[in-house]
């Protein structure tokens, strides 16, 4: 296995919004008060702990829940609720603005890996299970930090031996171990909300590989050209193209419906795009009257059925 800047895992720097200034002066509840709370549904006491798990599952499951909401929910004063909410959005699950904490992604940032993860996870595994196909042993294999990636790396040791390169912290714990499987992290700066490395470590790294194959996703599709919340991730998702002689996109149909900020490649230089069955007709048949070979992929229960 070859790392790349592997000890960059280890050192993180996360920024928490701090709470206000009169809320911190008037602060009088004690640390077992802190960490015990009536759960107001009912009536018993849940830790710190699982009343944060908790709030991950009312703000994952509805996209976005306004804070004072969560206190009423939680039966817990508003400065305990931010407390928990910095804690969460230090870790990179969700993050809070104007009274209201989000997992979901935005034209100026993307959602957190555990809230992608959970979106529409049949289309993604019916994508990655079109992308699949196109994979041969003895290959070189760019993976992005798509969520979509995981349920592609999941099939990947059916094809050892392969060598795969990545930035996703989460393909490589995925992959660590398998008989067959060459690693290259590609190392970096660390970023928690998308537990993938990019900079100019990154870059760099890609710059000196060549590779048979990339697989990459997108937040956002606008006018036939992938577009991502974050300028790091446009330069990675760009080197990554470069160094890859074919260019494989797979994007579930909620892509064609989302906006981004900033743009990195079009559609249309892609060899070949996989979309799940899902994906509206007018757009499919828009790309393919341009040349692009698109590819539908099957429905994971029909799928499933055929394989049984």
């Amino acid at each position: 296995m070859v790392w790349l800047a592997a000890a960059a895992a280890s050192h993180t720097t996360c920024f928490e919004e701090g709470l206000p200034l009169m809320d911190r002066e008037t602060e009088t509840e004690t640390d077992t008060e802190l960490d015990l709370e009536l759960d107001a549904a009912n009536g018993r006491r849940l830790s710190k702990q699982a009343r944060m798990d908790a709030i991950v599952e009312a703000v994952l499951g509805a996209g976005s829940v306004r804070i004072d909401d969560l206190a009423e929910k939680f039966d817990v004063s508003t400065m305990t609720i931010h407390r928990d909410l910095d804690d969460l959005e230090a870790r990179g699950i969700m993050r809070k603005s104007r009274g209201v904490v989000t997992a979901v992604a935005t034209s100026l940032f993307e959602a957190s890996t555990e809230f992608r993860a959970r979106e529409h996870r049949e289309d993604k595994e019916a994508v990655a299970n079109a992308a699949f196909n196109f994979v041969e042993p003895g290959q070189a294999v760019i993976l992005d930090d798509s969520t979509t990636g995981l349920h592609l790396a999941e099939k990947l040791p059916q094809r050892q031996p392969l060598t795969v390169i990545t930035n996703f912290q989460r393909v490589i714990d995925a992959l660590t171990g398998h008989v067959g499987i060459a690693l290259i992290s590609l190392g970096g700066q660390y970023y928690q909300w998308c537990d993938a490395f990019m900079g100019s470590i990154t870059l760099n790294s890609l710059r000196s590989l060549r590779a048979d194959i990339l697989f990459m996703s997108t937040p956002a599709i606008t006018d036939d050209v992938c577009f991502h919340q974050h300028h790091d991730a446009v330069l990675v998702k760009r080197a990554m193209f470069e160094a890859a002689e074919r260019r494989i996109l797979y994007v579930d149909h909620s892509k064609f419906s989302r906006r981004a900020l900033h743009a990195h490649t079009s559609v249309l230089d892609f060899d070949t795009v996989i979309v799940d069955s899902n994906t509206d007709v007018v757009d499919i048949q828009r790309l393919r009257d341009a040349g692009v070979d698109v590819v539908v992929a099957a429905p994971v229960r029909q799928a499933r059925s055929v394989t049984a």
